[in-house]
């Protein structure tokens, strides 16, 4: 976790995560404004299941998208807040809401979209290769 000098349990600790929170809602709901103009359906949002969650899930054609969305001050911080264990989060997500969204046929990817302040998002297609 990021270092903010701020201790769990002291109301500046919870200021601090609700405006995370807020902030992180802001860049998925960007997300999901730029994958909706390159063609893609969002079927759902901050789908959660035990031992998992997703922020997106798309469809473009035969292509089924579980999409992690990542904003940061840089687009390289925003790549490494992507770690083995938030990665790893979305791929269990991902087995386990396949059935409820997977058609036959389908390809099915897990992408990132990186959101940095001043530039247009980034969306970078089958970052998992499992």
């Amino acid at each position: 976790p990021q270092e903010t000098g701020l201790r769990p349990g002291t109301r500046a600790f919870a200021l601090n995560r609700v405006a995370a929170e807020k902030r992180g809602r802001g860049a998925e709901t960007l997300a999901c404004w730029w994958l909706r103009l390159h063609g893609w359906r969002i079927l759902a949002r901050r789908a959660r299941v035990p031992g998992g969650e997703v922020d997106i899930i798309a469809r473009r054609g035969k292509v089924l998208a579980f999409v992690e969305v990542k904003a940061r001050a840089t687009e390289e911080s925003a790549a490494m807040s992507l770690d083995a264990w938030r990665l790893r989060r979305v791929i269990v997500a991902a087995e386990r809401l396949a059935p409820r969204f997977l058609k036959p046929g389908d390809d099915l990817r897990i992408d990132a979209v990186f959101i940095v302040p001043r530039r247009l998002p980034r969306h970078m297609p089958n970052i998992w290769h499992g």
